[in-house]
């Protein structure tokens, strides 16, 4: 990584001791999934904030269309899953990480409905789940609800339970611009973060264990299925406080977005073709029995590209999905049929025109199995981190189920920043005596700039359409080369720069990740899961591993497949 990245340790200058002090326990960063069920489970062992960047419909958990996966029928296993799982994960997936996950994922939903969350039932046994199926499962393993609502629905769950339990609060509309370290070299332990609220302005928020929840970085990319906050802060804060980040090469592209002229982009859930719709080219013809055995259910990968070759090979700017012979779409996907009665669109008799987008981070903050980064103090939870799960491209509807998995056992392991050291065995993450926990004196120095200034609304744009063009569903290093260095010149009159409100902070930390993501994808010279590079267009043995960053490094580290710590959980 050019130095230039590595320069600033915070966004903005403060001296601790003169901003409001806040105290807890456990502190969450983020409020979908992952760090909802983070929060739930360190509850049992202390206090705990919750940050919600805005407001808590604005999530990715809440937006979710598809199900959650998990191994729910009789005729289907954990091995299946896992196979499964192995396969889209194109060989670099972590095993055990796997197993776990896939294990662990079952009783956790029968968690979520014992909770009151109300899944689709079976119309024929309404004692049973009404199971999906979606790209590249062997097994109707999907649960859903509301038909296309799953993840708004598991988000109204989370919220209750949170809300009934006492000590955790949960702070709305709340910025977190830095991880608190009191020192600034890599290493150093996290002690809470500082955050920006619009009321309340600077805060210091001092915490035991710090959970970072933050969901993807979907906004790094002109077309995308993610809400607006979605901008790669948890990732770029890990990386200012020292923790390491992998497999940034690996973004997931979503097969299906609607695509209408002056429209944003609005997902068309996966599971419309589990329910049987086909993929059509401007000619009406099936294009993706051609390309694959499981057509329009190949993985996402497999079916992005196509469709992007396919518009290349035909001309215009989309496809064609056809559910005009999928019976009840009306009823089995009523958020769909809303959203494209809106642009007068019916199901039932008309073409849906569909393009792929930026979807999911599949790389991220490196964890081991108990949710420990490599930072003392720090734990991190959902799309946000590289568990190892997910490998190079992460199997439909696994996202969910990983922040359900990871963010209850983030929130349990992260009880041991509470207890006393006892000779060898001390925990993993441990920093030190919790009797002896207490604010440390922070102070960041930042000059003004004297370097010229760029529109940040233009490079945001800029920054946005350069990664769509260059670092997309098809990269070469040309393009890949050409993003760098653009990404670098704006980053000179912008990571240098002094911002008081969120779209400059966003800003920043979209360059920062932004880099990392373009500089990943040109070091892994070869086409791996939804990594595809066409001056390399097959995977090459020896990059079956994991791509590692971290501040202050300046250059690429490597880890071995299966070389995650294994540590309890």
């Amino acid at each position: 990584m050019d130095g230039l990245f590595d320069q600033r340790r915070y966004l903005i200058p403060f001296r601790s001791g003169l901003l409001p002090q806040i105290f807890t326990d456990t502190l969450v960063i983020g409020a979908g999934v992952a760090g909802l069920r983070a929060a739930v489970s360190a509850s049992a062992h202390g206090e705990v904030i919750v940050l919600a960047k805005g407001d808590l419909k604005s999530t990715n958990t809440a937006w979710a269309q598809g199900g959650i996966a998990g191994v729910m029928a009789e005729d289907d296993s954990v091995q299946s899953h896992v196979d499964d799982t192995l396969v889209a994960g194109a060989g670099v997936c972590e095993p055990g990480v796997v197993k776990l996950v896939a294990e662990r994922g079952p009783g956790l939903i029968e968690e979520l409905i014992g909770w009151g969350m109300q899944i689709d039932r079976d119309p024929a046994d309404a004692a049973r789940p009404a199971l999906g199926r979606e790209g590249g499962h062997t097994h109707h393993r999907i649960v859903h609800a509301h038909g296309d609502a799953t993840g708004a629905e598991l988000q109204r769950v989370l919220l209750e339970k949170v809300r009934s339990i006492s000590n955790i609060r949960v702070f709305q509309k709340c910025f977190a611009l830095d991880l608190i370290t009191p020192h600034t070299e890599p290493g150093s332990p996290v002690m809470g973060a500082i955050t920006h609220h619009p009321k309340y302005g600077l805060q210091m928020i001092w915490a035991k264990a710090t959970i970072i929840a933050t969901g993807g970085a979907g906004v790094l990319y002109r077309e995308t299925t993610n809400p607006a906050v979605a901008t790669a802060d948890g990732l770029a804060m890990a990386y200012r406080a020292g923790a390491t980040l992998a497999d940034m090469a690996y973004v997931q592209f979503h097969p299906t977005t609607l695509y209408l002229a002056g429209a944003s982009r609005a997902l068309i859930t996966e599971a419309i073709r589990g329910a049987g719709a086909h993929l059509l080219d401007a000619a009406g013809r099936r294009f993706m029995r051609d390309v694959h055995p499981l057509a329009e259910l190949a993985p996402r990968d497999i079916v992005s590209r196509a469709i992007v070759r396919q518009i290349a090979k035909q001309g215009g700017e989309h496809v064609l999905l056809d559910c005009r012979h999928i019976e009840h779409f009306d009823l089995r996907f009523p958020g769909i049929t809303a959203l494209l009665k809106k642009f007068e669109l019916d199901p039932r008799q008309d073409l849906i025109p569909v393009h792929p987008a930026a979807h999911y981070m599949v790389g991220g903050i490196r964890t081991d199995r108990a949710a420990r980064t490599d930072v003392p103090g720090l734990y991190a939870a959902g799309e946000c981190t590289c568990t190892g799960l997910h490998g190079a491209n992460r199997l439909a509807s696994n996202s969910l189920l990983e922040g359900l998995v990871f963010g209850e056992i983030a929130g349990r392991t992260c009880a041991e920043m509470k207890q006393a050291p006892s000779g060898d065995g001390r925990p993993a993450g441990w920093a030190g005596s919790p009797a002896r926990f207490a604010p440390v004196p922070i102070i960041s120095d930042i000059r003004p700039s004297d370097r010229s200034e760029l529109d940040l609304a233009d490079v945001r744009s800029s920054l946005r359409s350069a990664m769509w063009r260059n670092a997309g569903i098809e990269r070469t290093d040309a393009k890949l080369s050409g993003v760098i260095e653009m990404i670098d010149f704006w980053a000179r009159y912008t990571l240098d720069k002094i911002f008081d409100e969120p779209s400059g902070w966003e800003t920043q930390n979209l360059l920062l990740v932004g880099a990392l993501v373009a500089r990943s994808a040109a070091w892994r010279e070869e086409s791996r899961g939804c990594h595809t590079r066409t001056d390399f267009p097959e995977p090459r043995p020896e990059f079956a591993i994991h791509d590692c960053w971290r501040r202050g490094r300046g250059q690429v580290e490597t880890v071995e497949v299966a070389g995650v710590p294994q540590a309890t959980t």
